[in-house]
């Protein structure tokens, strides 16, 4: 899937890339250029962006170029996200970013090791590929998604490994939102060291 990907990361599959609003998460609300790279192993059934999963669909993109097309907006935060950012080397992408004042999110399952130079690490972890164990010491927002009740007890399994500064969010899966956001509310109401993360960009209608 990725074998034309060079290690170095000066190439990368680029599925999409816009300018937006940050739609989730502890950065709601902020406007931020998101870049998708394609390539994504995990395979959660729910995913609502499973054309990002084949990484050989999408053009090998120059990081130089990536950066240049974020650097024309005025926002300078980038939010790099997937599929899976993570199977790929972002040292050299981020490293480009930093030197140009660019602040760097980054959007992760945490099932690769953990590569680049990040302002923000949202780790959102899946059961379907268990993230790698020294990304959740470093990760600074924790966002699980919770499509069944089952979710609760896995997303306290990783509140133990994350550090005590991380922020933590129970984000409702879109499709089962109607169902599970009741019993986000009534969990982070008996539990509040979680906090509610809601996909604000579907409900304005925006990336």
């Amino acid at each position: 899937m990725t074998a034309q990907v060079p290690e170095d990361g000066t190439l990368l599959p680029l599925m999409e890339e816009f300018y937006t609003i940050q739609g989730e998460g502890y950065n709601t609300g902020k406007a931020a250029y998101f870049i998708r790279l394609g390539g994504c192993d995990v395979g959660c059934h729910w995913c609502d962006v499973k054309e990002s999963w084949d990484a050989s669909i999408h053009p090998l993109t120059a990081a130089d170029t990536i950066v240049n097309n974020a650097l024309q907006f005025p926002a300078k935060t980038v939010v790099v996200t997937g599929g899976e950012p993570l199977i790929y080397n972002l040292d050299y992408l981020t490293a480009q970013m930093k030197e140009k004042g660019v602040t760097t999110f980054i959007e992760t399952s945490g099932a690769y090791p953990l590569s680049g130079h990040w302002d923000w690490i949202c780790l959102s972890p899946k059961k379907f590929k268990a993230p790698q164990p020294a990304i959740a010491k470093q990760a600074h927002e924790l966002k699980v998604i919770v499509f069944n009740k089952s979710d609760f007890d896995w997303a306290e399994q990783y509140a133990e490994l994350v550090s005590p500064g991380c922020k933590l969010y129970l984000q409702p899966e879109w499709s089962k939102a109607k169902e599970v956001t009741p019993l986000i509310i009534d969990y982070v109401m008996a539990n509040p060291k979680w906090e509610i993360s809601l996909q604000t960009h579907k409900y304005l209608n925006i990336p």
